[in-house]
């Protein structure tokens, strides 16, 4: 399992990079077997949110840390540095770009994008 996450540098360009999930086996769900899963993280909130076909944002950066899981559709997501990532439907996206340029994030397509995204604390 993978994520692509969007993060700051400090010179203030958002950057992709890939990251690995770790997951290890345990008990997850008592009394069943041991499964692998990754280690909890406390989330704050949990939203959902449907982009129309056809919407094109300016360049602007995360409010706040977050993981986006794609439900539906695609969006082309650009970082100030120029590199792009696709996001389709079972992407996960981690925002952490916080601070600086920000991204640019257009629909792909004539399907509405469709995400849930969980707020960390």
């Amino acid at each position: 399992m993978r994520y692509h996450h969007l993060y700051s540098d400090d010179q203030g360009e958002s950057r992709w990079q890939e990251v690995g999930i770790h997951l290890t086996e345990r008990v997850f769900a008592p009394p069943a077997q041991g499964i692998l899963v990754s280690e909890p993280e406390a989330a704050h909130s949990v939203v959902f949110l449907r982009l129309p076909a056809g919407w094109d944002e300016p360049a602007h950066t995360s409010p706040i840390r977050q993981l986006l899981i794609c439900l539906k559709g695609r969006v082309c997501v650009t970082a100030s540095d120029g590199d792009t990532r696709e996001i389709a439907q079972g992407d996960i996206w981690r925002m952490e770009d916080l601070t600086g340029k920000g991204h640019h994030t257009r629909v792909i397509g004539t399907e509405d994008f469709e995400a849930a995204i969980v707020q960390f604390a």
